[in-house]
Order: structure tokens, then sequence, then C-alpha cells
């Protein structure tokens, strides 16, 4: 009879080792597929946020550019704001990684370049669809309307989006039609269907849009929020290999029957943040921002969806980061409020994933919201800062405009003082706002695009 040598201590070990990882691979496996199942593993903030990544994504990639912005003081006095007396140089390629200067000799900030993402969708547009437009082809969604002001970025990405896909897109847009199309009206005009909406019957925006949605559907189909479909994309568990056949056979078909989808203004839903938590993983990178370093970060507010992403990131991996938002749509305190709502509502359809996760103990405060270095009513462009995009855009090459992200330039060179900063970095977010510039064509018959502004004149009002 053939004796079996018995393993050794060591041997039991290593063999004990393997059948426990191969036993909870196959536990995880079946896990994923049990919400309850998934509540009693404990993950760390890598592994939550690779889970909450793990989808289809409208960017091939997360990555953008980082460019370094340098300061120094100037005798001349380039229009008034917190920018005069100051001169700005762009470094394209600064040293990143642990090559960054804790203590830099200059007075800097870094510019995360989003803007660049797409020629005509903003980039915090883009990171807000990431992860809605590979749903619309699963679902086999035909047609999509949502809303928005007269100068709507939000809508112009959603008409450029859904064209690039072969989708209609209907915009509802707040107001009278402007004597000139330019900027973000002319290209929501070129790209999708859009109807103006009297401000009355604009006020009650989810009456309205369920109004015309069913309209656009007709009889005999359906109309679909964007969280509806997002949750269903949670339990569906669908293999790519079907998800691409919905794919072929949504745009093979001409006269099949309608599927209308609804985003909410700004698309200010839990689904766009994880395309910023993409890019917080993206930047976080060891080559990059890395995750030790204190981080300084400034964003510009329209819904404050953004910021909100770059907080819950922040918090999901650890990161030293404090996230600054500038209010410029709505009061602090409407702001804190939308940020609990966001939070609340990610909460809801991720539970199963945040049991024994630090993000299941927060509900708000992961965002420092500050008013504009200059208050305002939204939309109102004041003296000089027509005259500071330009100084700008000659200076570095980045275009910003005065409505939006001229605001997150100003507060990153304040906090770019050696007293404010400390021992942190500055990090500004470019969201884009290049067609934001064409819109100023509406007023140039009443004042030309670089004489001199008085101060709150109503007619530049025309985001409100």
């Amino acid at each position: 009879m053939k004796m079996q040598r018995l393993p050794n201590s060591k041997t039991k070990t290593a063999f004990a080792a393997i059948i426990m990882k191969k036993a909870f691979h196959s536990a995880s496996g079946q896990l994923s597929n049990s919400p309850q199942g998934i509540c009693n593993v404990r993950m760390s903030g890598e592994e939550l946020m690779s889970r909450l990544l793990d989808r289809k994504w409208a960017l091939t990639s997360p990555d953008s550019k980082i460019h370094q912005i340098k300061l120094f003081t100037t005798t001349e006095k380039h229009g008034g704001g917190p920018l005069g007396g100051i001169s700005f140089l762009n470094n394209t390629c600064p040293f990143l990684g642990d090559d960054m200067i804790m203590r830099d000799e200059d007075r800097c900030f870094y510019v995360v370049r989003d803007d660049l993402l797409h020629p005509l969708v903003n980039g915090n547009k883009a990171r807000k669809m990431d992860a809605l437009l590979p749903l619309l082809e699963d679902h086999k969604v035909t047609d999509l309307v949502t809303c928005g002001g007269c100068q709507s970025a939000h809508a112009t990405a959603v008409a450029v989006s859904c064209a690039e896909r072969g989708l209609k897109s209907h915009l509802l847009l707040r107001g009278e039609q402007p004597q000139i199309l330019t900027g973000y009206n002319l290209i929501s005009t070129i790209y999708g269907k859009v109807t103006y909406v009297p401000r009355t019957h604009y006020a009650h925006r989810i009456e309205m849009l369920k109004s015309y949605a069913n309209l656009v559907a007709g009889n005999n189909s359906d109309v679909v929020w964007c969280n509806e479909i997002f949750e269903a994309s949670l339990t569906a568990q669908k293999s790519r290999a079907s998800c691409l056949g919905q794919m072929d056979a949504h745009k093979g078909i001409d006269n099949c029957q309608k599927k209308v989808l609804i985003v909410n203004e700004g698309a200010g839903d839990a689904v766009a943040l994880l395309g910023v938590f993409r890019l917080l993983q993206y930047l976080s990178q060891d080559h990059l921002l890395g995750r030790k370093r204190a981080i300084k970060f400034v964003v510009d507010a329209g819904t404050g969806t953004t910021a909100v992403g770059l907080g819950l990131g922040a918090i999901c991996l650890g990161l030293p980061w404090e996230v600054t938002a500038i209010a410029l749509a709505d009061t602090i305190d409407g702001y804190k409020q939308q940020e609990k709502n966001l939070i609340s509502e990610f909460k809801r359809l991720f539970g199963f994933l945040l049991k024994n996760s630090s993000l299941n103990e927060v509900d708000g405060e992961i965002v420092h919201w500050v008013e504009r270095c200059r208050p305002r009513k939204f939309g109102n462009v004041l003296e000089g800062e027509i005259e500071a995009c330009h100084l700008i855009a000659q200076l570095t090459g980045i275009l910003v405009d005065p409505v939006y992200t001229l605001a997150a330039w100003e507060m990153a060179t304040l906090l770019s003082d050696e007293k404010l900063k400390q021992d942190a970095d500055v990090v500004m977010l470019h969201t884009g706002g290049t067609l934001g510039m064409f819109g100023l064509a509406q007023r140039q018959d009443r004042v030309p695009l670089f004489a001199p502004f008085k101060l709150e004149d109503p007619s530049y009002a025309w985001w409100t």
C-alpha cells in the first residue's frame, strides 16, 4: 500500500491560507448579489471606492491635466477685486507627487483642467454624466427631458451628449427666447429641441418636467426619472455582454417604443457623485496629488453636487483634503441643505455597502461653503471682472468666465497666501465655462465687452 505523506505545520498553514483566500473570494462573489450579505463585510475605503466605481463610464479615461499657477505682486492695477496688483504665470508641466515642494518659494496654486475634457461640455457636467450616460443605452432610453436657464451649461451638456449617442434631448429653458442666440443657448438650440417656458410655469419644475415628458412619450410609452434607472442598475447585475447586446438592439430599431428619461435641473442627483469620485480617485494617485498631502480644494458651486462629491470621496479614501465651495446660485443655508439631501440620497442608494464605512456616519458639514469675494445676485457681473478674465487669459492661456470659474480663481488666489494656506497646497477645479463668455454677446449691444461696467447692472443677470 502506498503511503501518503502528511503535510508539515508550515504546509498546513499555507494550505489553510489558500483555502481561506479562495473561500473569501467565492463568498465575496456571492455577497455581491446579496445586499444583506455585503453589510457584514467590512471594506476599506479603497475597496469601497472600487466597488462604487465598478461600472461602465462615458469618459474613456478619468485623466485631467494639472497646471501650476505662480503669483507675483505688481504695481499695475488690473481692475478691482482680489486680483488687483497680482500677476500670474502658468507652469503647464509642474512637479507632482513626491516632487511637489511643500514650502514653495513662490506663491502658487494648482489648477485641475477639467475645462479641457470636451470642447462644448463643461468639465463638471461631463463628470456628473460620466456614470449616467451608459445607463441610457443599457436601459434603451430614446428621449431625455431636462430644464435650465437660458444660458444653461447643463442643458447644453445634455443636448450634445445625447446627440453624440443618437438620442433625442428636450430642453425646457426658463424665460423668453433671446433676440440673439449665443453661447450655451445657441449650442443647445443646435443639438437639442428647445422649448421656452414662462417663469411662472418654470417655478414648478417637477410638475413641468413630468407634464412635458408625458407629452413626449405619448401613449404606451415609459417615463422614468434618473434615479429610477440608476436604482434598477444596482439590482440588475447585468453582464457586460448583455449590456452590449442591448445597446446594439437599441440602435438598430427605429420604430421601437419610446422610453423617456427625466433628469433634474443641473443633474444634481446621487448618480452624478460617482463621476466626481472617479476624478478624485485619479487625482489621489501617488504620482499626482497623492493621499498624504493636505489639500485645500476650491470649486465654484451651481447646484453644489461637484463639491459634495469631492467631500464624500475624500472621506471615503481617507484623504486630508478640505473642500471649499463658493456659493453662487443659492444661500449658504440652501447649499448646506442640498448637501444633506445628496448625502441622504447617496446613503439610501448605497446603504448596503456602507454599514461598516465611515461614510455611513456622515450627514453633512463635509464642504466649507463660503460667499463669493464680492457677493452679488447670481448672474451679475461687477466692475473689473471681464478685465480680470481678460488678464488671466493673456497671462496664463486659461479662460475663466465671470459668473462661475472666476469666483473659484479668486478664492484660490486668496487661499494661496501663506497665512491662509499654512502647510496645505491649494488646488482649483476648473469646471469650464468657455461658452459663458460667448453669452456676453447678448448684452454687447448695451455695453461693449471690455468697456467699464456699472456695479450691479441688472442687464447682466442673464443667468437668472
